[in-house]
Parts: structure tokens; sequence; C-alpha cells
């Protein structure tokens, strides 16, 4: 055991070991660990006049503002856009005077548990109060004559009619998720994303992990997962393992493959691990929190079980492209519109809100990520870019988060710090 420890141990200083399961990409060769670091964005808002910068041929507008951080957003197929608002009422792990700085900067609070249907009209855009009582709201799903809601402790479903502007009906219980026990109260990572099959026969949920790296070891056994189940809400098992915190999902319309974002661990340096997006392969193993992007061992598991890190290793399926260290992407689409140039139809767009954890930031800004051949190519290009206002005082405009298309092809872009949802259209170039 000690020469096992000592072993992986030097793996930490060293590198991976270059052991994965068939088909997995290659291990990347990432920096070195380094110590924690803390830089929180600090939102400064969009000055009149002002708004996000997009390439050439392109426009932003604000599509509608005024939210209580509208997080994530859902187009229905009448066109009419909904806004789950919802906010992280508390985080285990912060000392009690960040939490307190992180609640005047409006970080924490209390969430507005309450979904926003925005109607476009010759007279502008209508805002309705479309359901209320619901406990951090995040993934919204039209399937058949449901509307589901994913809340951080249940998947839901209501009622739905057709171009209805309130939904009153009482809520179905699909299933409960994990969202603190009390022998683990905790419960970051509480955003929980639902999208269905193109054929609608399955579910895929997202269910983040309650703490950084389940140091204490009594982190509920289904989370840092992705779920599948019927839409009535049997047959549910894990797809997808180990993905520390999996937020955007989206299937690739050219090769039907399930993509996730996926947001990594903190404090052990500035660009190790990185955040990621990675295809999404039926029973497959992602590495947390015993490894990280595969095969490097996480510091805290090498000294804590070193067996465990050593088959995890070998195991431990690796991510498709790294996005920078906690530059954490949420947002995530594949765009399928024909207003954009051709280019846009082979890629994904992410959004990367921007995390604490590095002296500069990554992000916050939308990215595409052109593909062949059904993987990224690697190239991580801006498209929407402006959110930045002084890195080195730490402030941003806003943050982008959540990302959806609209019938005529334009992009709708959710900034839940500044509580706008920008419109991005082609014209020319």
């Amino acid at each position: 055991m000690q020469r096992l420890l000592i072993f992986m141990l030097a793996l930490v200083a060293a590198g991976a070991v270059d052991a994965r399961p068939p088909g997995s990409p290659p291990v990347p060769e990432l920096p070195p660990l380094g110590g924690a670091t803390y830089k929180r964005p600090v939102v400064v808002g969009w000055a009149a006049g002002e708004q996000p910068s997009a390439p050439p041929g392109f426009s932003v507008e604000r599509f509608a503002d005024g939210f209580d951080s509208g997080r994530w957003l859902y187009v229905l197929p009448n066109g009419d856009v909904l806004v789950a608002q919802a906010r992280t009422e508390s985080m285990g792990g912060f000392p009690p005077d960040v939490i307190e700085t992180l609640s005047q900067q409006n970080a924490f609070g209390p969430s507005a548990d309450s979904i926003i249907l925005l109607r476009q009209t010759s007279d502008g855009i209508q805002r309705h109060r479309f359901i209320d009582g619901l406990n951090q709201p995040f993934g919204m799903l039209l399937l058949g004559d449901f509307l589901y809601v994913a809340n951080t402790d249940s998947l839901v479903r209501f009622a739905y009619l057709p171009d209805a502007v309130r939904l009153n009906g009482p809520p179905q219980k699909i299933l409960d998720l994990p969202a603190g026990h009390q022998a683990n109260p905790w419960n970051n990572h509480w955003t929980r994303n639902v999208i269905a099959t193109p054929d609608g026969a399955q579910l895929y949920v997202t269910v983040g992990s309650a703490t950084d790296v389940n140091a204490a070891g009594n982190e509920q056994p289904e989370r840092a997962a992705i779920w599948t189940l019927r839409p009535d809400g049997s047959g549910k098992r894990l797809y997808a393992t180990g993905l520390r915190n999996p937020v955007g999902l989206a299937i690739d319309p050219a090769t039907g493959d399930l993509w996730a974002t996926v947001n990594e661990r903190d404090s052990i340096g500035a660009d190790t691990p990185p955040d990621y997006l990675t295809r999404v392969v039926d029973g497959a193993f992602y590495g947390w929190p015993y490894v990280y992007f595969g095969t490097y061992p996480d510091p805290t598991w090498s000294r804590k079980d070193p067996d465990a890190v050593a088959a995890a290793a070998e195991q431990a399926r690796v991510p498709d492209l790294a996005l920078g260290g906690h530059s954490v992407p949420l947002g995530l689409l594949f765009y399928q519109g024909k207003a954009f140039p051709s280019r846009y139809r082979n890629g994904a767009f992410v959004a990367r809100r921007a995390g604490v954890g590095r002296p500069s930031f990554i992000g916050p800004d939308v990215v595409f990520l052109p593909f062949a051949d059904g993987s990224p190519t690697g190239e991580i290009e801006p498209f929407l870019t402006g959110f930045v206002a002084d890195d080195a005082k730490g402030t941003v405009r806003g943050r982008a988060v959540g990302l959806a298309e609209l019938p005529d092809g334009s992009l709708l872009v959710a900034d839940d710090a500044a509580n706008i949802v920008w419109r991005v259209r082609y014209a020319s170039p």
C-alpha cells in the first residue's frame, strides 16, 4: 500500500497514466498542479447602449431584461420563450464573511423559484408569470402534452395547453432528485437539466455533486452523474457517472450523440483541471472524484485511497475538449437554423460563465466549437465577448449562462448576472 501511495503521488506531479477505455480520446498534457486562487467576478452591469460584441455580420440587442436571476432558456414550438429564475441560496465550504460578500453582490440569496414566459407581439415583448412555487428550477422540456421542469430536488411535469400564458394546475412529480441529506446537507451544484431523445422515448437528467471532491466520503452515490429514464419516471438508471457537475446537455443532430458541459474541481490550480465538453457514452465513467481528465490522480484521493485512484485511472473515459480551468461552461447548443452562415451548423455554441478559481478570467463569453467527423476540432472561437469590464479589477458587466435558438434562427443568451436576455442576429458580413 505504501509503495502504491508513493507511486500515485508521483503521478500527480509527473502527469497522467496513459490507460484509457477503448474509444476514449487521448490523454492531453495538462499544466502541473498549483495553489488555490479566489477572484470573484464583481458585476457592474451594462451601461445604456452597451451590449456584447459578436463577429462581423452579427448584431446584438436586448431581447428582454428585468429578471430575477434568469438563468436558463427554453423556446416553445410557437416561439414563446421560457426563462427559469433561480439562484444559489447557500453553498457549503465558504467562510461566513465570503458568504456575506457574495450575498451583497446578489450571488447568493432567496431564489425566485419561477418561470417567466416571453411572447413576441407587434407591440413588443409581452411578459407573463408562467409558473410559480418551484424549487430552484433550471431545465425545461415540452414533450407531448406535458411541460417538464427540473427542480433541484425533483423532476415534475405540468399539463400544457398550446399558447397558454399561465400554468395553474398542480405539478405531477416524476421522481425525486438528490438535493442534500441528513449526513451531508450541502447542495452545491444545485442545477438540474433535462432533455429528451429525438424520439421522445427517454429523458436525460443531470445531477451534479454536492461537494468538490467528496473528501468526507458521504456523497449521495447517484450524484455527479447523468440519469436516463422514461417520460413517466420509470426505468431510471445511471447513464454516465464520474461527472462532477454536468450542466449543459445537447444531442448533435448530425450524429445523434449526447454531449455535456462539465465543471471540474477547485483549489488545485488555475488551469488544472480544465472544465470541459464531452461526448456522453452510455455506461461510461469520467473519473470524479478519484481522477480528472481520464487518468490524472486527484491529490486528496491519492492520499485517502490510492487503490481507488489506480482503479479509476484504468476505467475513466477522457473528455473530448478542454475549455479552460474555472471557465464554468454551462449553456450548450448545436445550431440548427439557417439564418447563420452554414459553418455554424457544424459545431456547438457554449456559454462560459467564468469562475472564481483563477487570477485572470476565462469568460464570461459565448464560444463556438467547430466539429469535424462528429468531434470537436480543438479550436475555441470567440463568438460573444465584451462581458469583462476590467480583468485587473475583477469586474464584469454580466455572465453568460443559458442558450436557446428562436424559430427565425437568431440566438438567445441568458445573462443571469445582469438579468438580460440578449438576442444575436446575422445580417451580412
